[in-house]
């Protein structure tokens, strides 16, 4: 703990000392200067599932098509493209001008590597791209094809913003196994990494990648034109909070991502700075499967008994006109948002038969290791609260506090926690990821086959998602959506915590910010 407090005040004091604005740094005027929501740990686009390298993996590589506003996905490298009478066919032409950040162009057979490693990755779309697909291939240099065995949103699943996402990389890049880190980051994007000034920790920095061919169409979200109007954008991580909303009203950072709700009424009243806000995010408590003693299903049912969304809320954003409670494993952004099933956590609390639940499933003082992130405020308040249930039921917990770069390396240990393993681990994700059975990627149920998301293993689960894939037609999609949602609440791969407004600030001095539930950093530019 000393040491991570005497790195917070080295990270802290470097965000707004004078340095930033010292003759020998870059020029103010064309530097973008952004606080991201935690530190980049992970440089492998494909590796994981966290944000922090999604948001990174959009500045340095590029997608063959892109989510719009609407939900809609937008060519961003296709050209053009066909789509066979049975609709089992798709054929794809990239448009010129494409090349990766080494001056190599980029081709079909980069693309097909590509796709087929990420859709080991990718729990969401991509495995069942990949079962679906009869083939992946290039034919050409600048055409691939998808068949299919049997029907699947091939253009949705090319848009998806889910992490990890479909960037494409050099083939010989994308050749490395799957499960091996690739430690390069040569992309095709707007923007290129500088390695030699990565300060992990503290800095990330991108330049202007002058070789980039931005499309004709006004930006909109993912999609559309990414115009580099910066020549250098810092990432410059500032773990505490105080420090951050003293550096942005300062004018020491430009943009801040993610404002804890305590701060955004302050910064709401500064003339200098704007505050927006969106859906946000769904909260959960995901439990390690594979190991006692949430390995039975009787110790995650009896956590989700007693599980109150409104303690977790008032926990993780405070004032209620900051959340909404959210009985459902799909995000809640409709009047009438869909909860069938959710009466397992709408109705009375019930502790006396979640403890009669423990003792069913013999449960004898095993250590429970909750992983806890301090250094993403609404996260770090998720795992009190479940700590603190945990602790009420009697179990024997362990609070597993670290930066949250420290937790992603951690959770994906499989070994049980005599063995530096955890139990169970607090996390929120954007509402855009939890929109259907296929974007929720903590809706499979793979078991090992699957990603570091505690493992579930249940056949019903992934038997209804298949068919949901394969339907025809949205009401029948819809259908068996509500029977997965029914099946989660009796399985419980995760339990949802509810939904939280998300909130970014940035200084008035930038220009063209995108709306957008993510961080896009093109179309920005500066008015000093």
């Amino acid at each position: 703990m000393i040491a991570w407090l005497a790195r917070l005040i080295l990270v802290c004091g470097l965000a707004v000392t004078p340095a930033l604005s010292s003759t020998a740094q870059p020029d103010a005027n064309t530097t973008l200067r952004f606080v991201p929501h935690a530190d980049l740990a992970i440089l492998d686009p494909y590796f994981t599932g966290v944000y922090i390298t999604r948001n990174y993996g959009y500045m340095v590589f590029d997608t063959l098509f892109a989510m719009d506003s609407a939900f809609k996905p937008q060519p961003q490298m296709v050209d053009k493209w066909q789509v066979s009478d049975d609709q089992l066919t798709y054929t794809f032409t990239l448009r010129d001008g494409l090349k990766f950040h080494d001056g190599q162009p980029v081709r079909a057979a980069d693309v097909v590597a590509s796709l087929k490693r990420w859709g080991q990755r990718n729990d969401a779309y991509g495995q069942s791209l990949l079962a679906a697909a009869a083939a992946i291939e290039a034919v050409g240099d600048r055409e691939f094809r998808i068949a299919l065995k049997t029907p699947f949103p091939v253009l949705e699943a090319l848009a998806t913003l889910t992490s990890p996402t479909p960037f494409i990389l050099p083939e010989r890049l994308a050749q490395i196994d799957a499960f091996t880190q690739i430690k390069e980051a040569v992309g095709s994007g707007p923007f290129k990494f500088v390695r030699d000034e990565w300060e992990p920790g503290h800095k990330v920095v991108f330049v202007k990648n002058p070789d980039y061919v931005p499309r004709n169409e006004p930006p909109s979200w993912a999609s559309g034109g990414k115009v580099a109007k910066v020549d250098r954008v810092e990432w410059l991580y500032i773990p505490e909070a105080t420090t951050a909303a003293q550096a942005l009203s300062a004018g020491e950072v430009d943009y801040w991502e993610n404002v804890p709700n305590d701060y955004a009424p302050a910064l709401a009243r500064d003339a200098a700075v704007e505050v927006r806000s969106d859906a946000g995010s769904l909260g959960t408590v995901r439990f390690n499967q594979l190991n006692p003693p949430f390995s039975d299903i009787r110790m995650r049912q009896a956590v989700m008994m007693v599980a109150d969304q409104r303690d977790y809320l008032s926990a993780m954003a405070g004032d209620p006109q900051n959340w909404r409670t959210c009985f459902s494993f799909y995000t809640c952004d409709g009047a009438e948002p869909d909860e069938q099933g959710g009466e397992a956590l709408s109705g009375p609390r019930d502790f006396a038969k979640a403890k009669r639940l423990i003792a069913e499933a013999g449960y004898n003082n095993d250590r429970v290791v909750v992983l806890d992130a301090i250094d993403i405020p609404q996260m770090h308040a998720e795992a009190l609260v479940t700590n603190d249930l945990l602790r009420k039921l009697g179990l024997n917990v362990e609070l597993a506090t670290a930066e949250w770069g420290t937790v992603i390396k951690r959770v994906v240990m499989r070994e049980p926690v005599e063995r530096g393993g955890w139990s169970a681990m607090n996390t929120v994700f954007a509402y855009y990821d939890m929109i259907n059975p296929a974007t929720n990627r903590f809706l499979r149920t793979r078991g090992v086959n699957g990603s570091p998301s505690g493992w579930p293993t249940d056949e019903k689960i992934e038997a209804l998602r298949a068919t949901w894939f394969a339907a025809a037609d949205d009401a029948r999609r819809r259908d068996i959506a509500d029977a997965i949602q029914q099946r989660a609440f009796e399985f419980v791969p995760y339990i949802p915590t509810g939904q939280l407004i998300g909130r970014r600030a940035f200084r008035k001095t930038l220009a063209g910010v995108i709306d957008a539930p993510l961080p896009f950093l093109w179309n920005i530019e500066k008015r000093i």
